[in-house]
């Protein structure tokens, strides 16, 4: 590595490296406790020399800070990997390792994206490596944890529906609360429609945009982990294969077979990109847009907001405020059924849980009104 270079990083950079340096401290540090609490001889195998690579992952930090002239102190294991190295030691170090696993898969990502946006040669070289080496590692830790995949990959989502049925529950159980509240601060038909409907509108909007600022972040992370995934085709097509042959093989496909496949799909970037957005990211076809679940999303609520506010546009006094009652309590069970799609839970138990969710944020928001109008204007 050269002595002295011509473009100095910034400060951001190296706080970047530095805080890598001591991520690399960490895991050698704690591969070294779990290896020597290992009585497997394999596992112990593994961990020592996992322990072993990221004490050569320090040396090469120190060496890149060194050479452009960065003070790097004698740093010492952080007080967090000195936690996990303790329960470890207390009770066993099945936990800390899966801890492991996303840290080593945090460095993947961490080390593609140094690589991809570095300016400095050495930088993008020792990234690059860096990644290779902890890719592999999830590799070794994935075997002595039981996990496939690529865990440095995060594609989770609720799905439309989901939003559906949340964004109707939020504004059914906020505006309810709210009218409950107003009932009890005042008896003018007016008054209780103004303010359940601006509740209604308001509710609206802000679940609305929530739902747009989702989606645009979803959308956002699709993105990024697909790049991901072109670096790694492109930087560690060795890996790649050897991730398609498993991927294969898992499904029943005898290893020679797979093998082959794996070449073949490997030998045209595009296809290999298609086909590990399909089998490891999960990603497929988009069939929304931010605009479109804002609005989906924004809808449902509105729904939801206005059922306790409809009945006084038709009739009032206790007729309606009987009605809203009826209506939001049996529309507080259907959604509490409804959410039990998502949950795994009976449908009529989780029904009774919203019912009673429902009836406690009345009698909190008719209390609430009450008191309000008792101390602003009772006699």
């Amino acid at each position: 590595m050269e002595q002295q270079k011509q473009i100095r990083p910034d400060s951001k950079t190296i706080k970047v490296w530095k805080h890598h340096l001591q991520d690399e401290i960490d895991a050698g540090f704690l591969y070294s406790v779990f290896a020597g609490l290992e009585s497997d001889p394999k596992r112990k195998e593994i961990l020592s020399k996992l322990a072993g690579v990221e004490n050569q992952h320090v040396i090469r930090w120190r060496e890149m800070l060194t050479a452009y002239d960065v003070k790097v102190k004698n740093q010492q294991p952080t007080v967090k990997a000195r936690l996990m190295a303790w329960y470890a030691r207390r009770f066993g170090s099945e936990f800390p390792l899966s801890q492991m696993l996303g840290e080593e898969a945090g460095e993947v990502k961490d080390y593609l994206t140094l690589h991809r946006n570095s300016t400095l040669a050495d930088a993008k070289e020792t990234a690059l490596i860096l990644a290779k080496e902890s890719a592999m590692h999830t590799e070794s830790l994935q075997e002595l944890t039981g996990t496939v995949g690529e865990p440095w990959h995060k594609t989770e989502s609720g799905g439309m529906v989901g939003n559906i049925v949340y964004g109707f529950n939020d504004g059914l159980t906020a505006n309810f609360g709210l009218v409950a509240g107003v009932i009890a601060a005042t008896s003018d038909i007016s008054t209780i429609l103004v303010t359940g409907i601006v509740g209604t509108v308001a509710d609206a909007l802000s679940m609305g945009a929530s739902g747009y600022l989702a989606a645009k972040s979803e959308q956002e992370v699709y993105e990024h982990e697909i790049q991901v995934e072109k670096d790694e085709i492109l930087l560690m097509p060795d890996l790649e294969q050897e991730e398609l042959t498993l991927i294969y093989a898992a499904r029943g496909m005898p290893n020679e077979q797979a093998q082959k496949l794996a070449e073949e799909v490997m030998s045209d970037p595009e296809r290999a990109l298609a086909e590990k957005i399909q089998t490891e990211l999960k990603i497929g076809e988009l069939h929304t847009t931010p605009i479109k679940e804002g609005w989906i999303t924004g809808s449902a609520t509105a729904i939801g907001a206005f059922i306790p506010v409809a009945p006084f546009l038709f009739t009032s006094g206790a007729a309606a405020i009987w009605i809203s009652f009826t209506l939001a309590m049996l529309s507080h069970f259907a959604i509490g059924g409804a959410r039990s799609i998502f949950t795994g839970r009976g449908l009529f138990r989780s029904g009774i849980d919203m019912f009673v969710v429902g009836l406690g944020v009345a009698g909190v928001g008719y209390l609430v009104g009450e008191l309000l109008e008792r101390f602003f204007f009772g006699n």
